[in-house]
């Protein structure tokens, strides 16, 4: 299996950072993908990568969450130096946050833009974040349309209609622990959606599934995420892990 979408280096790991790790491998979790923020983490991140060769793998880009007034064009210069000096998988997470700030919108926008004009650009994948925001995220990626726009709408949690868009839009879904809430209603329709649309992730440490909601979360519970799968498509588990991550290489590409 793949975790398409891992915040390992963050500070919520320090304590078992190797732990956590091993306890994913040990569950057959055979690559981690791990989501670029802002500059602040990208050495930590970065330096995870270099102590897993082959098994992790860090996203370059600038959170929307952290796209603020007095730093985000620095912040994207940051980005763009990184992405000039070596390969990336996926330029990643970017998008638009209305949860938190609105007040931001136009700046989120143009921050999103630029790092999808990049990603065209070296023909790489994005990696998206939108939270209530999806009206505005489509009204981007619809402006943008290119025959290489292309990646992942990471941590799903939108409806039939907003998942077909985003599948229509040649993006796939990456869905994690919102799949296993009795409220995330995900599950409802998701196998209206075909499994080759499909990537596992866990977000962690954010967004436990069940049974570990509202603890940390952490890779090794991939295969809960993968297990309501099982339930939602009718397949079995190895259909599910064989089919999803061969989805997450398509995407990534990983030399």
């Amino acid at each position: 299996m793949i975790d398409t979408h891992t915040h390992l280096y963050a500070e919520e790991f320090d304590e078992d950072r190797k732990e956590a790790i091993q306890r994913a491998l040990g569950k057959g979790i055979t690559e981690f993908y791990l989501p670029a923020i802002d500059s602040e983490s990208h050495e930590k991140m970065l330096q995870l990568e270099t102590e897993y060769p082959g098994q992790i793998f860090s996203m370059m880009g600038l959170h929307p969450c952290y796209v603020k007034p007095e730093s985000w064009e620095k912040e994207l210069e940051i980005v763009k130096k990184y992405l000039d000096q070596r390969h990336f998988p996926a330029i990643g997470e970017i998008g638009i946050d209305l949860y938190w700030d609105k007040t931001t919108l136009d700046i989120q926008v143009k921050a999103f833009e630029q790092q999808i004009d990049w990603a065209i650009e070296k023909d790489l994948p994005i990696v998206i974040h939108t939270r209530e925001s999806f009206d505005e995220t489509f009204e981007v990626l619809e402006r943008k349309k290119h025959p290489k726009l292309r990646g992942i709408f990471h941590c799903f949690s939108g409806n039939l209609e907003q998942a077909q868009h985003a599948v229509d839009l040649n993006f796939i879904l990456g869905i994690g622990g919102v799949v296993t809430f009795k409220n995330g209603k995900i599950d409802q329709f998701l196998n209206e959606i075909p499994l080759d649309k499909i990537v596992l992730e866990t977000d962690s440490p954010y967004l436990a599934p069940v049974p570990h909601r509202g603890k940390r979360n952490e890779s090794s519970y991939l295969d809960l995420v993968a297990g309501k799968l099982v339930d939602i498509y009718g397949k079995d588990f190895s259909e599910i892990d064989r089919i999803t991550t061969e989805n997450a290489k398509n995407i990534f590409k990983m030399q």
